[in-house]
């Protein structure tokens, strides 16, 4: 469960009141008093409307998300709500969680609907205290989803062409600061604010219930867009016509798309899968096989499977024991200036889903009994296919195996997950025809083994060391039950 419902107003309280100077009362002639005016009556009577009425943010369900997708609403507009009580279903990168409410209200407008994207803290309804609330909150929600309130900022940059007879004192005119008050931004807002050295919390935000966006930082720091700016400088140098420049854009953009192909864009977990993709480019890393006997461990499993052991639970705690004595391989690099020897080994094992790719992590690994092993790994695959996990089950992991031998893949090579130091790629186990060392032939199993590493904290002596001592684990499977 999460919880994101938070107010957005301050109380009224804090506001100036009319205040009295009086002499003193020894005085015997008295002296006029002065009256203090206050400032906007106005904005002190909506502060105090406002406080009844609370935003529902989009919640961070996990370290890696920067924006979530509403799977469903479980309650309707109108709706009364108690604390505590679930209201909407949210899909982070890896998992459908529900979001519950810290407050007693009504649920007076959904601003983001069921199948729509929101970021991280921008509102997706709103929370009224009272009945009397839910008229003004509706109209809240429907004055910032209206598309005139969103056009509204761009004729104001626009009608400013010529940026040398404006002085720059303009944009911290735009970013008056009118009190306290719940500063909202988005992630790539707060990243130019710190950037540029603005103030976020001098900044007035257009998005939708005043969020704050990139566009609104950059205009605070005097930043003309990247899209006007190439406008104006490339104005004075064509000229030819647009309609001729148009068409050379499109080509250089994008190729003509496929007659009969359809554009199908990415859920939000292939979003996060393909982000981890990208990022791991950035690590050096290097890979070493393995071939390992399998008939011991393909006998050891015909007698284990009837009480519900599973080939992965074997692997997996095969995997763990070869960790306990070669740490480095279980331990993980994340700023490249230095490394940390884990003192949990947790065995993430990559799942395929429906629409994605998930590791639900197996903690403890190496001090689990191998049959609670298995039936832990049943129950996390199950919570994986319901998209049920929660975020400590499938981002702790220290170690990650692959498993394609299932399918009849041979060998294949894995990449390795972000914050981790390394991932075994295990393929089928086949009969191969092998010599002894007296020059006898015989038929063995044998699977082949790949290892993806970091090479920043792992050489290639550690990984042979490892797999080796993973070998002769795997061939002598007696001991997974010790």
């Amino acid at each position: 469960m999460a919880s994101l419902f938070l107010p957005t107003t301050l109380s009224a309280a804090s506001n100036s009141q009319t205040t009295l100077s009086f002499s003193s009362s020894l005085s015997s002639t008295p002296l006029p008093f002065r009256r203090v005016p206050v400032s906007n009556p106005r904005r002190r009577y909506s502060s105090a409307i406002q406080s009844k009425i609370r935003e529902i943010f989009m919640p961070a369900l996990s370290s890696t998300m920067t924006e979530g997708k509403i799977v469903s609403w479980i309650k309707s507009e109108g709706d009364v709500l108690s604390k505590g009580e679930s209201v909407v279903v949210v899909e982070s990168d890896k998992a459908d969680m529900d979001v519950e409410t810290f407050y007693d209200g009504i649920l007076a407008a959904i601003v983001v609907g069921e199948g729509e994207t929101a970021p991280i803290g921008a509102p997706i309804g709103l929370l009224a205290e009272t009945e009397a609330e839910v008229a003004e909150a509706k109209a809240k929600a429907a004055k910032s989803n209206s598309p005139a309130a969103a056009a509204a900022p761009i004729p104001q940059e626009i009608s400013n062409p010529a940026p040398a007879v404006s002085p720059p004192p303009s944009p911290p005119s735009k970013a008056v600061y009118d009190g306290p008050r719940k500063t909202v931004a988005t992630p790539n807002a707060k990243k130019l604010a710190k950037q540029h050295k603005v103030k976020i919390e001098s900044v007035v935000g257009t998005g939708p219930f005043g969020r704050i966006t990139a566009a609104d930082v950059e205009a605070a720091a005097g930043i003309k867009p990247a899209a006007e700016a190439s406008n104006v400088a490339s104005a004075p140098v064509t000229s030819s016509p647009p309609k001729a420049a148009a068409p050379r854009a499109v080509s250089a953009s994008s190729p003509a798309p496929i007659p009969g192909s359809s554009i199908i864009p990415f859920t939000t977990m292939q979003s996060a899968v393909a982000k981890n993709m990208i990022e791991s480019l950035s690590v050096p890393t290097f890979r070493v096989g393995y071939p390992v006997v399998t008939d011991a461990l393909d006998a050891f499993y015909e007698k284990v499977k009837k009480k519900g052991v599973t080939m992965t639970a074997i692997l997996a705690k095969a995997a763990a024991m070869a960790l306990v004595q070669h740490p480095v391989v279980n331990s993980t690099c994340k700023d490249g200036k230095s490394f940390t020897y884990n003192s949990n080994i947790n065995i993430a094992v990559a799942v395929a889903i429906n629409g994605g790719l998930i590791t639900p992590v197996l903690p403890d690994a190496d001090k689990l009994d191998l049959y609670l092993l298995s039936q832990k790994w049943k129950e996390l695959v199950d919570k994986a296919r319901a998209k049920q996990l929660q975020p400590h089950e499938y981002n702790s992991g220290t170690f990650t195996l692959s498993n394609l031998g299932m399918f009849g893949v041979d060998r294949f090579d894995a990449i390795l997950p972000p914050g981790q130091g390394a991932i075994m790629a295990v393929g089928a186990s086949k009969p191969n025809v092998l010599a002894d060392k007296d020059g006898f032939f015989s038929v063995k199993n044998k699977m082949l083994v790949n290892v993806t590493a970091d090479h920043r904290i792992i050489y290639g002596a550690d990984l042979a060391a490892f797999l080796q001592t993973f070998s002769k684990i795997v061939e002598n499977p007696e001991s997974l039950t010790l």
